[in-house]
């Protein structure tokens, strides 16, 4: 899943940061790619958590905050679009979040490694 989702991110020439979070919120993965800024690594995780902690891509959240900006006063979530949760059969086991390009380009490197998993 990670490799795919690197993969993603190396053909579109971007530097990222990839979180892995099990179904706790813990994390069990983090990939820096060089020339990422280090401010990636806590957003990432933040988005992969903030995933997991709701069940739901972060960019319901990152939607809802731009009509409900009290929501960005959560101070433990990160309402970004770029985390997604990690679904093997109807189990969510965890998730993943990317962080470094605009979340849109986070969001499809995540998917990227989601698909992988997808197709087996």
């Amino acid at each position: 899943m990670v490799a795919a989702a690197e993969l993603d991110a190396t053909r579109n020439n971007w530097n990222v940061v990839i979180a892995v979070v099990d179904d706790g919120g813990h994390l069990i993965y983090l990939q820096r790619m060089d020339g990422t800024q280090h401010g990636s690594i806590d957003v990432a995780i933040g988005k992969a958590k903030t995933s997991i902690a709701f069940k739901r891509p972060t960019k319901l959240y990152d939607d809802f905050a731009k009509t409900r900006p009290s929501l960005l006063s959560l101070t433990d979530f990160t309402l970004i679009e770029g985390g997604v949760p990690v679904t093997v059969g109807d189990q969510i086991i965890g998730a993943i979040g990317v962080s470094g390009v605009t979340s849109q380009q986070d969001a499809q490197i995540a998917e990227a490694g989601l698909a992988v998993l997808e197709n087996q």
